[in-house]
């Protein structure tokens, strides 16, 4: 798009950028977090930029980046204590205990 610009300076360059129309802005983040089906991707002290371009936004990350399992470990005691308490199955217990991450909730919703 921009050919050889190996002499040309990032003053140059962002001035040329907004003669076509492209607005950058750089994000003071500290943490981007990206959320995925059953992980989630967390990058750590990134440099963020927000692109402008012809009314769309884009973002450009950069930064180390780890995933992590979005899992949540259920004990057998917990589900046991909220059967218990609510006379329902293992299998409703474990689907309430994963959406609400609360045993106290689980009862209450379970109880209902």
């Amino acid at each position: 798009m921009f050919g050889n610009m190996g002499g040309v300076n990032p003053a140059q360059m962002k001035a040329m950028m907004k003669q076509m129309g492209i607005k950058q802005d750089e994000v003071p983040a500290k943490r981007v977090i990206i959320e995925k089906e059953g992980s989630r991707i967390i990058i750590e002290n990134p440099q963020v930029m927000k692109v402008t371009m012809q009314g769309q936004e884009s973002w450009q990350i950069t930064g180390n980046a780890k995933e992590e399992s979005n899992a949540v470990e259920i004990s057998q005691d917990d589900v046991n204590f909220v059967m218990e308490k609510t006379g329902k199955s293992e299998s409703e217990v474990r689907k309430v205990l994963v959406e609400t991450k609360d045993i106290a909730e689980a009862i209450v919703r379970l109880s209902e």
